[in-house]
């Protein structure tokens, strides 16, 4: 589709002229460009861990999108550059028709491609095809921005509405720049999950009856793959067979709530006191009342 896209837009730029078709052009050859890293960083990413990645290969996800937002970055300035010469030179565009029905052919071929792509999702909830996802539905509103700003220039005679949409366009690439790398940044910096999503899991927790308190709860996210470890406080006077046979439990309890996650859990006799003589901060308590 990409592919299909950057075709259709280089011929319609030459035609037109246009500044806005020149960034919607842009952000197609980078759509491009992130389907082929989306497909070698998902690739590298389902690799199981071997010896030298134990924890498998998920940040390639995130190193493939950092790749994308530097070229999108170059991309954005470069056309905010040209915008700016078609500002001060009065550049004029041509061929309105021409360029409006290839934006319109890009908007029909963008909305079967987020349609597939959130068929994939709900069969694989891969975290990269959901950021595609997302880029792609900013491509409707570009493509769009082009139509109004070749109707602008052409039929309403506002000659700097191409160069001031152009303008508009950089700064849409950049913005959605900042936001790919701050995701990918976070991948890399083994962010915590959300608030949301750590009170959810305690609540799963909380409804096993032979936990009595959490505490150092640690959460990340690498690739599609979420990872948990925590230390489970228990009934000191429970035999360690059994409180093995509880910590199975609980992984299962875990894992048909939140499939996929790697959990490491540390039980601890409950009232343990840790290394600076104060009691352990216990966060599910109150879950448990609640529960």
């Amino acid at each position: 589709m990409a592919v299909f896209l950057v075709t259709l837009k280089t011929w319609a730029t030459w035609k037109t002229g246009s500044t806005a078709m020149l960034g919607s052009l842009a952000d197609s050859g980078l759509d491009l460009i992130a389907s082929l890293a989306t497909l070698v960083g998902v690739w590298i990413a389902a690799m199981p861990a071997d010896e030298d990645h134990r924890f498998g290969h998920g940040k390639a996800e995130a190193l493939a999108a950092i790749v994308q937002v530097m070229l999108i970055s170059i991309s954005a300035f470069g056309i905010a550059v040209r915008a700016i010469g078609h500002l001060m030179s009065g550049g004029e565009t041509t061929a309105a028709a021409e360029g409006i029905g290839v934006s319109v052919i890009a908007i029909l071929a963008t909305l079967a491609l987020v349609a597939w792509q959130r068929h994939v999702i709900s069969r694989t909830g891969s975290v990269a095809i959901k950021t595609d996802n997302i880029h792609y539905q900013s491509d409707l509103l570009l493509n769009l921005a082009v139509i109004a700003a070749l109707v602008f220039d052409q039929y309403l005679g506002f000659s700097e509405a191409d160069p001031l949409f152009g303008l508009g366009i950089a700064a849409w690439l950049g913005w959605g720049a900042f936001n790919a790398a701050s995701e990918a940044v976070d991948h890399l910096m083994d962010k915590e999950w959300p608030e949301e999503r750590r009170e959810e899991f305690l609540a799963v927790l909380a409804r096993h009856p032979e936990l009595r308190g959490v505490h150092d709860l640690r959460t990340r996210t690498s690739g599609a793959v979420d990872f948990v470890q925590f230390h489970a406080a228990m009934d000191g006077s429970k035999p360690l067979r059994e409180v093995h046979q509880i910590m199975d439990e609980l992984e299962a309890r875990i894992e048909s709530e939140f499939p996929g996650v790697e959990v490491l859990i540390h039980p601890d006799p409950e009232g343990l006191v840790n290394e600076v003589g104060d009691a352990a901060e216990e966060l599910l308590p109150e879950l448990k009342d609640q529960a």
